[in-house]
């Protein structure tokens, strides 16, 4: 029979753990090597325009999020309002039962 093993994240990091030093170094290397000194720049610059663009696409779905919410609110307190003012049935059956 065949055993199963069931991994947790804490065996899993504590199997192959984080990066130290030494592997942050060796892994900044590569990518320099791979990539040469002019073009890590134009990297981290072309990288910082798409956070700064996703950030703004967030603040504007959490506004219209956040105004759909306000409409929805005024909505149900004019639906409220409206309910309030019309008489109830009671109401109406004896209006027309005085007239």
């Amino acid at each position: 029979m065949a055993a199963f093993i069931n991994w947790s994240a804490v065996e899993i990091f504590g199997l192959f753990g984080l990066p130290g030093h030494w592997e942050i170094i060796i892994i900044a290397l590569v990518i320099l090597l791979l990539f040469g000194g002019k073009k890590l720049p134009e990297l981290a610059r072309g990288l910082g325009r798409g956070l700064r663009a996703f950030k703004e696409e967030l603040k504007g779905v959490k506004t219209d999020i956040e105004e759909t919410d306000k409409d929805a609110r005024e909505l149900g307190n004019d639906v409220e309002e409206s309910e309030d003012s019309r008489p109830s049935e009671d109401q109406s059956e004896q209006h027309d039962r005085t007239e």
